[in-house]
């Protein structure tokens, strides 16, 4: 079953069970995904819908952050919620030494050695990781420490 039709037929179900919160995230996703099939004028894949969802999450982060820093736990429990559900969607997360040893083949494949190489060493590595629940900036953090 595409993510598509998961979504679909999440939101049917949320819709029967009344549950406001996960209705509300599925719709907010189908909404992003829409919008992002509208600008580019085409049917997305689940990779393309993984990358849309894990910038949702990241938005939710953020909001999580600010929330929490202006005293609104209230609200900073609803998003942290909403990132829990988005996350449901996604594949499972590699570890952080699953993607360390991503980071040491793609560095040993494409011989970089210093920080000059980084550029590449992403290139290759953000490729490899497509359709995979990641955070970049992590990813960036390992390959810096790595070509040190």
């Amino acid at each position: 079953m595409s993510l598509h039709d998961r979504l679909g037929e999440d939101l049917k179900h949320t819709m029967k069970a009344k549950d406001q919160l996960r209705m509300d995230v599925i719709r907010m996703i189908k909404a992003a995904v829409m919008n992002k099939e509208l600008e580019l004028k085409k049917h997305l894949d689940d990779a393309e819908m993984t990358r849309i969802m894990a910038s949702l999450i990241k938005q939710r982060k953020e909001a999580v952050e600010h929330y929490g820093k202006a005293g609104r736990e209230d609200l900073a429990d609803k998003e942290l919620k909403k990132i829990a559900i988005i996350q449901s969607y996604l594949p499972r997360a590699l570890t952080a030494e699953e993607v360390t040893q991503i980071i040491d083949a793609v560095v040993q494949e494409t011989g970089a050695t210093s920080l000059k190489d980084m550029g590449i060493v992403m290139k290759t590595l953000m490729a490899r990781l497509a359709g995979q629940a990641v955070d970049g900036k992590l990813i960036s953090d390992l390959v810096r420490s790595r070509l040190r």
